[in-house]
């Protein structure tokens, strides 16, 4: 790959994984919970599905998640352990969405600059911006089990027989825009590669001229 094609690649990455992670963030599809009770002739819709701020449960009711201001002195211990990690996924993920403007500015420059040391600084970055995303997904997934575990707990098998659950699109977009983070990450890292190696072989060609 040359390293005009390279540089590309790696910005369309990079601006795709920052608008893909957006929408991830700002929509309300990461869990689904599907009711399905038998012979049920309720006009309520039972199912639910929720993001990181808001969760939707039928068609017209909808509340938001716990916020750090929220009283927890008393809740459970569990109920206190979810709120916890729920906080930390929505720092984590935001954050990460934040450092992806800056690494693509620095993406940015160090391509029109050609500097290999800069493109090298902006793959770190790039792949640190990962780290932060992949953070966030993993415990947002020890969350969502956990809660999951707890919901198990309260209701009867019987009742649990009809309820399905599911992670939603919206999370899979965040999980896309680790994988277009990563990509965009080793791209920067060609990238310098290719200017060393230019930068490499034109000393060659000094020395023997």
């Amino acid at each position: 790959m040359r390293y005009r094609g390279a540089v590309l690649a790696a910005g369309f990455a990079g601006l795709l994984s920052f608008t893909v992670l957006a929408v991830a963030i700002g929509t309300d599809y990461w869990y689904i919970v599907d009711v399905h009770i038998p012979n049920y002739s309720g006009t309520d819709d039972l199912s639910s599905h929720s993001g990181l701020w808001t969760s939707h449960e039928g068609q017209n009711s909808s509340s938001l998640m716990a916020s750090f201001n929220d009283d927890t002195s008393s809740l459970s211990e569990v109920e206190k352990h979810l709120f916890r990690l729920h906080k930390v996924v929505v720092v984590l993920l935001p954050l990460s969405l934040v450092l992806l403007v800056g690494g693509w500015i620095l993406g940015l420059v160090s391509a029109l600059a050609r500097s290999a040391r800069l493109l090298a600084a902006a793959a770190a970055y790039f792949l640190l911006c990962s780290l932060f995303t992949l953070a966030g997904l993993c415990v947002y997934v020890s969350y969502s089990q956990r809660a999951m575990e707890e919901f198990q707990r309260l209701v009867s098998p019987e009742d649990l027989a009809n309820v399905g659950v599911s992670y939603g699109w919206s999370c899979a977009l965040a999980w896309l825009s680790l994988g277009l983070e990563l990509s965009c990450g080793l791209l920067l890292l060609l990238a310098a590669r290719l200017v060393r190696r230019k930068q490499r072989d034109s000393g060659v060609a000094i020395a023997m001229t």
